[in-house]
């Protein structure tokens, strides 16, 4: 069982930046990616950002495209988002998650593999 903990939300003005962290353990597996998801109040768990296990293709959901990048450290065990341009529809509980990719006829979808831990708020002020 992949352990996930995340870290680095907060409250910012809309326009700003956070850097989220998701530290990892346990084994790894080569067929899984890592990805973001988020949890607006009253909202779905939706999907944000994953990207390979070895830290390669990246992937985003179109509303976050341009404006968060994913990133991972292999040596670290660590998944980062860095989120730019924030403005209020951002504002959620992250989550990450080891993820299966799959084609679901338009592009890619990515089914949680691991449980989920307590996320981290991210608020972002008009």
């Amino acid at each position: 069982q992949v352990q996930l903990v995340e870290s680095g939300g907060g409250l910012v003005q809309t326009g700003g930046s956070l850097r989220l962290s998701c530290a990892d353990s346990g084994r790894t597996y080569s067929n899984y990616a890592m990805g973001w998801f988020r949890q607006a109040p009253g909202k779905e768990r939706d999907f944000v950002a994953a990207i390979a296990w070895t830290g390669e293709r990246p992937y985003y959901a179109d509303s976050v495209k341009g404006r968060f990048t994913i990133s991972r450290d292999t040596a670290k065990s660590m998944t980062y988002l860095q989120m730019n341009s924030l403005n209020p529809e951002d504002t959620a509980i992250y989550y990450c998650a080891a993820v299966l990719p799959a084609p679901n006829g338009t592009g890619l979808s990515f089914s949680p593999q691991s449980s989920w831990g307590q996320g981290t708020q991210v608020t972002v002020s008009s």
